[in-house]
């Protein structure tokens, strides 16, 4: 049978691909962004209990009521903003699928959506299956900053969205308060809706202050605001995330939400929200991850990589030019194969594939890992 694919120019996504070969020659992996320690033993108890006690069917489309409770709780006392848990947050399976329903919600055929370069890959081809065409604007290198001028210069009539991915994934850089005013000029006086993907947002360093769109009114009003518990308590493959938006753009994005995955796991919600209670987990994230970037940028300061400045996320860019003029994506390959540890080439990360001859390593692991990673890296 033949048929014409809906992305012809797609194939499988960078993260897979190196994940693939790091397990091919048994390479240390620091390429996909996952932990490889477990979660709080305290969160799988809960999880067995609410199995256990029969809670092992459908949960409410929107999610379970005692966890949209907490996540307003929480939202309301680390930004200050007021979400009705009844209407205006969407739990989701997953950050990733909550940017499909988003996009989904209010991108039409001919919109354009403004994405920032390098972008984690699931954007781009979200908005072309809607009909939407990507607006790419780079960030600059390298300290990965915008440029709200040319930001600015681009925004037009046919501007529905923009897309903002802070802390950074892949860079590791946040917003600034000065960001924050530039972006409430842009987008003022007109119609452009924010979709802000923060599933990072408690893995933050050197006592900076996670910019949520949800701090601020005048962009909240028009904002979808994405989280990632899978993020939070280091449980990436129980994919649960969730959506706080204003009551007339929840209604939008659940329409396509019901359609995608109606309902997200029962028990791991119930278990969230008991859990969620203990405020002190992720409120000590960023010390928890500053220590492990921090470690790592001590174990590779003898190596000939540079590391540039990451301040949030658990990915660390460092700059390979002193060892190598090859492509990103050819350096990879190879120092995943003769050297033993993959990383991400942040080429594939953009359009046009610009190069910067720098690698992203994902530093959420043990410090044996870390310490055996770093071993190999100081003889490249």
């Amino acid at each position: 049978m033949k048929f014409q694919s809906k992305l012809p120019d797609l194939e499988v996504t960078i993260f897979s691909v190196m994940t693939q070969l790091a397990i091919e020659y048994d390479a240390i992996n620091l390429s996909q962004g996952f932990p490889d320690f477990d979660t709080y033993p305290e969160l799988i108890t809960r999880v067995e209990k609410f199995m256990r006690e029969g809670h092992n069917q459908y949960a409410p489309m929107q999610g379970v009521m005692p966890l949209r409770e907490r996540i307003a709780e929480k939202t309301y006392d680390m930004y200050g903003a007021q979400y009705d848990p009844a209407t205006e947050i969407t739990v989701t399976s997953g950050a990733t699928e909550a940017v499909f329903a988003a996009i989904s919600a209010v991108v039409q055929k001919d919109d354009e959506v403004i994405i920032f370069e390098p972008a984690y890959d699931a954007y781009d081809p979200v908005v072309r299956l809607n009909g939407g065409i990507p607006i790419y604007v780079q960030l600059k290198f390298p300290d990965y900053n915008v440029d709200w001028d040319e930001v600015k210069n681009t925004v037009s009539s046919k501007t529905k969205l923009i897309i903002l991915n802070y802390p950074h994934n892949p860079t590791g850089a946040v917003l600034s308060k000065e960001d924050i005013s530039n972006l409430s000029n842009v987008v003022k006086n007109t119609n452009t809706f924010i979709i802000s993907d923060e599933a990072y947002e408690h893995i933050i360093f050197d006592g900076l202050q996670h910019q949520s769109m949800s701090r601020y009114p005048e962009l909240a009003q028009r904002s979808f605001v994405i989280c990632s518990f899978g993020k939070t308590y280091h449980t990436t493959g129980w994919k649960i995330g969730y959506c706080l938006a204003p009551e007339p753009l929840s209604i939008e994005f659940q329409k396509i939400h019901q359609y995608l995955t109606f309902a997200s796991n029962t028990p791991i919600q119930l278990a969230y929200a008991e859990f969620m209670q203990k405020k002190d987990l992720y409120l000590d994230l960023p010390n928890f991850y500053q220590q492990k970037r921090d470690k790592f940028l001590s174990l590779t300061s003898e190596s000939r990589f540079k590391a540039l400045p990451c301040k949030g996320t658990y990915y660390q860019m460092l700059d390979y030019s002193q060892i190598s003029n090859e492509p990103d994506l050819e350096f990879s390959r190879r120092l995943t194969v003769e050297s033993g540890v993959a990383a991400i080439p942040p080429s594939t990360l953009y359009h046009q594939k610009h190069d910067h001859k720098v690698l992203r390593f994902c530093f959420a692991k043990k410090s044996e890992t870390l310490e055996k990673a770093a071993e190999k890296l100081c003889q490249v």
